[in-house]
C-alpha cells in the first residue's frame, strides 16, 4: 500500500472511507453485556459489570470469551473455548437488538456522506452472523457498499486485510488509497490497522478504547459523530 509518510502523498477529495461498528457507530456493550452475562450464568460464572465488560470489546468474540472468563473465576481451557465462544455467538444473535443504540448523529451523517458520493464500508472485529443481524435492526445496512467482519477473512483488525478488502470491493484502486480513504474507528486495532493499510484514520472520544482517544495517534478526534465531516476537511 501507499506510504503516507511520504511527500509525496497528497490529501484529495475523500472517496471512500471505511468504518468500526462498535463503539464507532452503536453502543453495543448493553447487548454484548447481556449475552455474555447469560453465558457465564450457564457455567455457574458470577455477572460482569457494564463497566468491566467495556473494556473488554474490541478484539473479536474470542477475545472477549476469554477475558470474561478470566475476570470471573479460573481461565477457560483451550479445548473448550471454540465451543464456549459458539455458544456466545448463538446467544449474542439470539439476543434482541436496543433500537437506541446508534450513537446521536449517525445516520444524519452517513446520509449525507452518501449523498456527496462517498463510497462507505464497514471494518468490524464482530462476527458476520452477528453483524447480519444487528445492521437490518438498526436500519444502518443500506449505507455500506462493503462489510467486513470478524470471520470474512483469516485475520482481523489489527492487520490490514480487512480494511483493503473492504476498500476493494468499495472500487478504491490501491494507489488512491493514501490520499482518498480514511477510516474512522475508536480503538488502537483501528489505528493500527490504518496506519498498516496507509491510509489516515479520525478517532471518536466516546468509544471503548481503553485510553484516551488522543493518545492513540490517531490524525484527528471527534467527540461526536456529527463532527466527522468537519475532521475530515482538516486532515492532513
Amino acid at each position: 500500500m501507499p506510504d503516507r509518510s511520504s511527500p509525496t502523498v497528497r490529501r484529495l477529495p475523500v472517496a471512500a472511507i471505511v468504518f468500526d461498528l462498535d463503539g464507532t457507530l452503536i453502543d453495543s456493550a448493553p447487548d454484548i453485556g447481556g449475552a455474555l452475562n447469560q453465558l457465564l450464568a450457564e457455567a455457574d460464572r458470577p455477572p460482569l459489570t457494564a463497566g468491566a465488560i467495556r473494556v473488554m470489546i474490541g478484539d473479536g468474540s474470542t477475545e472477549l470469551v476469554r477475558r470474561a472468563f478470566a475476570a470471573t473465576g479460573a481461565a477457560l481451557p483451550e479445548d473448550r473455548l471454540a465451543g464456549t465462544v459458539r455458544r456466545y455467538i448463538d446467544l449474542y444473535a439470539a439476543h434482541p437488538v436496543s433500537p437506541g443504540c446508534v450513537y446521536p448523529g449517525v445516520h444524519e451523517t452517513l446520509k449525507a456522506l452518501g449523498s456527496a458520493g462517498i463510497r462507505l464500508g464497514l471494518c468490524t472485529n464482530k462476527p458476520m452472523r452477528v453483524v447480519a443481524g444487528v445492521l437490518p435492526a438498526l436500519n444502518l445496512a443500506r449505507y455500506f457498499g462493503a462489510v467486513c467482519g470478524g470471520d470474512t477473512l483469516a485475520v482481523r483488525k489489527p492487520d490490514p486485510a480487512p480494511l483493503v478488502w473492504a476498500l476493494d470491493r468499495l472500487g478504491l484502486p490501491p494507489a488512491e488509497v493514501a490520499a482518498r480513504a480514511v477510516m474512522v474507528g475508536d480503538g488502537r486495532n483501528d489505528v493500527l490497522s490504518a496506519r498498516a493499510a496507509g491510509m489516515p484514520v479520525v478517532a471518536v472520544s466516546y468509544g471503548y478504547s481503553r485510553v484516551p482517544a488522543v493518545e492513540l495517534g490517531a490524525d484527528g478526534v471527534i467527540h461526536h459523530f456529527s463532527q466527522l465531516r468537519e475532521a475530515l476537511d482538516r486532515l492532513p
